[in-house]
C-alpha cells in the first residue's frame, strides 16, 4: 500500500477556485454558486460538521475574491479549513435574512451555475431576493469542472484503485457457498477499510439470477455451488473512489458461462484500448456495446459503459451514446461493460482508467479472467 499524501493546501484551493470561476465566464456565467457538498469539499476543504438548513454558499466570479457564507455559530470550523486563507468568510446570525447577506456578492441581472446538492429552499430564497438572477446545475453548466485531475488527485485515485485491488485479491480466498450475499458484502467492506478507506459506498454482491440485476443491494439469499457472482464495491479513500467490479464463479463453470464472461472481458479491453485524447467519450460505449453487439447480446448490456469518479464514486463526464466531450489527459472514469440474462447470471467487469497523454492507464490490475471460488 502507498503512503499517505501530502494534504492539499489553501494555494492549491486557491487555483481550484480560480479555475471555476475562469470556467463560469467562459460559459457564460456570471459565477458559481456552491452548497455543502462534493463540491464545497473540492473547491475548500471545508464540509460543515453536519447537514443543516443554514445557509452556506461559496460565492465565484470572475474578477471578484471567493467569499464563503456561513452561519456564526459554525464560523469557526469554516476557518480551519485548508482553503480558508484563500477566500473571505462572511457569517450571519440567526434571526438575520442570509439571503441580504448574500445577495450584494452576486450579479442582480446574473446567470448562476449552481451545485446540484444545493437545498431547494436555499435557491427559491435567492431568487425571491435577486429576481432577474437565473441557474443551472453545475452538472449542465460546468460538466467538466471536476474532471481533469492533477497529479496530486491521480495519485489518491491510483492509491484507492491499489486498495480496491487488495480487497478483491483477498476476498477470494474467502468462503462463498453457503453463506448469504449479505455475509460476504460485509467482507468486502471490512477489506476495504482495511485497506486504507475511510468511507464505503457500495458492496454489490449479486449471485445467480440477482447477477443479472446491475445494481442489486446485497440481500438473505445464499450462495450456492454453481453460482455466477457479480462483485462491485468501492468508496473513498484519501478522499478519492474506488470502484471496481469483477464476476467470479462457485465451482467450475458451463461453457456458456465462460462465453459471456468472454465477451464481456474482451468487449472492455476493447473499450480500454480505444482509450486516448480527442476521442469522445461516446465512442469508448460505442466499442464496448459494437463488441456485446455482435456476439449476439446487445440487448442485455442496459447500462452506459462508464461514470466519472473523483471526490465521489459517480461524476461527469458518462461513457454513454450522445456525450460528444472529448477524452483530455487526466481525466478518470470507469469501463464497466457488462451482459444480463434475466433470471439466470450477469456478468460485469470494471476498471477506473485514466486518459494519458498517448492513451489510457488503468488504476485497477487484477486479473479479467474469470476466478472460481468455492
Amino acid at each position: 500500500m502507498t503512503g499517505t499524501p501530502a494534504p492539499f493546501t489553501a494555494d492549491d484551493y486557491q487555483a481550484r477556485m480560480e479555475r471555476a470561476a475562469r470556467a463560469a465566464a467562459d460559459a457564460g456565467l456570471a459565477g458559481v454558486l456552491v452548497a455543502p457538498g462534493p463540491d464545497l469539499v473540492w473547491l475548500t476543504g471545508y464540509a460543515p460538521p453536519a447537514a443543516t438548513e443554514r445557509l452556506t454558499l461559496l460565492v465565484l466570479a470572475a474578477g471578484q475574491d471567493p467569499v464563503l457564507v456561513v452561519p456564526t455559530l459554525e464560523a469557526p470550523d469554516a476557518e480551519k479549513a485548508a482553503g480558508a486563507p484563500a477566500l473571505t468568510l462572511r457569517d450571519w446570525t440567526d434571526g438575520k435574512d442570509p439571503y441580504a447577506t448574500t445577495a450584494p456578492l452576486l450579479d442582480a441581472g446574473g446567470r448562476f451555475g449552481v451545485s446540484d446538492n444545493a437545498w431547494a429552499l436555499h435557491l427559491l430564497g435567492l431568487q425571491k431576493a435577486l429576481p432577474r438572477t437565473s441557474y443551472v446545475s453545475l452538472t449542465e453548466g460546468l460538466p467538466m469542472l471536476r474532471a481533469v485531475k492533477d497529479a496530486a488527485e491521480l495519485e489518491r485515485l491510483a492509491a484507492a484503485g491499489e486498495a480496491a485491488d487488495a480487497t478483491y485479491e483477498e476476498i477470494l480466498k474467502v468462503a462463498f457457498a453457503g453463506r448469504r450475499e449479505s455475509e460476504v458484502a460485509g467482507d468486502l467492506a471490512d477489506l476495504l477499510r482495511r485497506f486504507g478507506h475511510s468511507q464505503v459506498d457500495f458492496t454489490v454482491v449479486g449471485s445467480g439470477p440477482n447477477g443479472a440485476n446491475p445494481h442489486h443491494e446485497a440481500g438473505e439469499r445464499v450462495i450456492e455451488n454453481g453460482d455466477m457472482v457479480v462483485l462491485d464495491f468501492g468508496g473513498l479513500k484519501h478522499g478519492y473512489g474506488s470502484d471496481t467490479s469483477r464476476t467470479v464463479h462457485v465451482g467450475e463453470p458451463s461453457a456458456e458461462e465462460r462465453r459471456v464472461h468472454d465477451v464481456v472481458r474482451e468487449a472492455q479491453e476493447a473499450a480500454f484500448r480505444a482509450v486516448r485524447p480527442g476521442i469522445a467519450c461516446q465512442d469508448v460505449d460505442r466499442v464496448a456495446r459494437a463488441h456485446i453487439t455482435e456476439a449476439g447480446y446487445g440487448d442485455r448490456f442496459i447500462h452506459r459503459t462508464g461514470h466519472g469518479i473523483g471526490v465521489t464514486t459517480h461524476e461527469p463526464p458518462y461513457m454513454i451514446e450522445g456525450e460528444e466531450q472529448p477524452l483530455v489527459p487526466g481525466m478518470c472514469f470507469s469501463v464497466e461493460p457488462g451482459i444480463y440474462l434475466p433470471g439466470r447470471f450477469g456478468v460485469r467487469i470494471e476498471d477506473i482508467v485514466t486518459v494519458t497523454e498517448d492513451g489510457g492507464r488503468r488504476l485497477n490490475n487484477t486479473s479479467r479472467e474469470m476466478a472460481v471460488v468455492h
